[in-house]
């Protein structure tokens, strides 16, 4: 079956990094544009960027450019997500999603077909 599996959260504080990973098995991963999700305590999940099925496009939610990157590596299945300069606003659970439509500059979660448990990351002030 198909499962996602985050991992790299943690606890870190503000102004420092964390690189997120996503393994990915079970699909045929260059054929799924994946993403990053996330969803901060009492909040609706919400978009945080994507990348194409090549790798070559990606979007970010507009709080986060200029600070998180997306890749992926197709050799290992894998995604990640670097996130540098934190905030304590980045505070959230932050899930991998992946999905059958292009690549778009955003996603709602009802676009996703298949979702990870989800990594907690926590930034201090």
């Amino acid at each position: 079956q198909v499962q996602l599996v985050e991992s790299g959260g943690g606890l870190v504080q503000a102004g420092g990094s964390l690189r997120l990973s996503c393994a990915a098995s079970g699909l045929t991963f260059s054929a799924y544009t994946m993403a990053w999700f996330r969803q901060p305590p009492g909040r609706e999940r919400e978009f945080v960027t994507t990348i194409s099925q090549s790798g070559v496009i990606t979007y970010y939610r507009d709080s986060v450019k200029g600070r998180f990157t997306i890749s992926r590596d197709r050799a290992k299945n894998t995604v990640y997500l670097q996130m540098n300069s934190l905030k304590p606003e980045d505070t959230a659970v932050y899930y991998c999603a992946a999905g059958l439509m292009p690549t778009r500059n955003t996603f709602s979660p009802g676009d996703m077909k298949y979702w990870g448990l989800g990594t907690l990351v926590t930034v201090s002030s």
